[in-house]
């Protein structure tokens, strides 16, 4: 398990191809995100999966949205945005499930563990020997969007896993020395 997770690495979208997971393989994936903390046992995340067809429907979704609050956007622009799903065979929503005003709570711990289901949902997916890709943008928090996706009330989308087979081998990248980003605590200053 260390090495799966000491050498996970994103898959850039258009090096994802088919075949994606097979149902045995994605409910075995999407369980793995329903392991992720949580506090009060609150469950605070839930999954989209889009294939197939669907994946043009929300590169129209993307595309008008993106039109909307850019009205000057290039067609060709319009037209890349409207392709974007089409990168790849699966893309898996990741939506926080958000209740405000939680007594033991507060929503910056759902979407931390919203946030937390969709790592174990990618590390799955390399255990599984897929490829996958953590995206976002401007329309993931974009209301009309949401909404298109059967998010309601205060929900929000915190990203959109493609997922499938790489192409291509992954090419390890550089990890940041971790004496940069650790200190040790030893009490408050006096």
């Amino acid at each position: 398990m260390l090495d799966t997770l000491l050498n996970r690495t994103s898959i850039p979208a258009v090096q994802l191809q088919e075949p994606a997971p097979n149902e045995e393989q994605l409910q075995r994936i999407l369980s793995a995100g329903l392991c992720a903390p949580d506090h009060a046992a609150m469950r605070p995340w839930r999954f989209i999966t889009i294939s197939g067809d669907a994946r043009n429907a929300l590169g129209d979704v993307l595309a008008r949205v993106a039109a909307q609050y850019e009205p000057d956007l290039p067609a060709e622009k319009i037209a890349r945005t409207r392709q974007k799903p089409l990168r790849s065979p699966l893309i898996v929503v990741i939506v926080a499930t958000i209740t405000n005003d939680h007594p033991k709570t507060p929503v910056v711990e759902q979407i931390l563990s919203a946030g937390a289901a969709a790592t174990l949902i990618q590390l799955a997916a390399t255990a599984e020997g897929f490829g996958s890709i953590w995206l976002t943008g401007p329309n993931t928090y974009r209301r009309e969007v949401n909404e298109d996706l059967g998010i309601t009330g205060d929900d929000q989308i915190v990203g959109f896993i493609y997922m499938g087979t790489a192409s291509k081998p992954a090419t390890s990248k550089p990890r940041p020395n971790l004496a940069d980003h650790v200190t040790q605590w030893h009490g408050p200053k006096s």
